[in-house]
């Protein structure tokens, strides 16, 4: 089985350098082989949250793999003169674990969204991927975790994907990780995107590695969000400096 290697450190964050065809076969394998596995899809503002976060950061050091979900982590890469492989996007690893959970007959749990979006999802997911079987859903507007904690435990999935955002996905798969032997991970808005509730770049977009500038266009309240970007950059270009001597 192919193995990430050597993994690549940005502002204390290990992202492991592999291809997206690589880690699908990784990851795949694992869950084969009902291996728990924790799985962290980190772009520019989960590094920067870890930074000041020091629980945050304990908590991401015990996944088993943290992929470069954002161009801003490839960029740094390059700029620390460490390059990563490629992007691993988050939603392009859920749509084909989705595509091969339908074709091998494997289970999933999904978490997150608003009400109308799980709803959607399970539409979705039972047209687009029949083999799928669907354990269980759960809006992110849960009150009581515990419930869902014990579904997760009785339903056994191969595969539970929390949209709730960072750092409550993740926080939430640390604390949940022991209810099924199977693969956990944190993906953001992607039932959003797999559902059309929300659009995803247009390829040209994808392929200029202007997705991020697509989605701030779209949802401007997101301009915000960026606005770590240099205070990033900065860290990364000190981390450079401090390499050097």
């Amino acid at each position: 089985m192919n193995q990430p290697t050597n993994d690549v450190n940005i502002l204390g964050v290990n992202f492991d350098n592999t291809t997206l065809e690589n880690f699908m076969d990784i990851i795949t394998n694992r869950i084969n082989e009902h291996r728990r596995t924790f799985v962290v899809t980190a772009n520019p503002e989960i590094v920067m949250y870890a930074q000041s976060h020091s629980q945050f950061n304990d908590l991401i050091k015990q996944a088993d793999y943290i992929v470069p979900d954002g161009i801003g982590v490839i960029l740094a890469s390059r700029i620390i003169s460490q390059p990563l492989k490629e992007r691993v996007a988050g939603y392009d690893v859920f749509t084909k674990l989705l595509e091969w959970g339908s074709t091998n007959h494997k289970s999933a749990f999904f978490i997150g969204a608003k009400p109308n979006v799980i709803r959607d999802l399970q539409r979705v997911v039972a047209k687009q991927y029949p083999g799928l079987i669907i354990s269980g859903t759960q809006d992110g507007y849960y009150k009581d975790e515990s419930i869902i904690s014990e579904k997760i435990r009785l339903s056994s999935p191969d595969m539970v994907f929390v949209a709730t955002g960072s750092p409550k996905q993740e926080e939430f798969i640390n604390r949940n990780i022991n209810k099924s032997e199977a693969l956990f991970m944190g993906i953001g808005g992607s039932f959003d995107v797999l559902t059309g509730n929300v659009k995803r770049a247009p390829k040209i977009w994808q392929d200029l590695k202007l997705e991020w500038l697509y989605r701030a266009l779209k949802e401007p309240s997101r301009f915000k969000r960026l606005m770590i970007l240099p205070s990033y950059l900065n860290k990364v270009f000190k981390q450079r400096q401090q390499h050097r001597k």
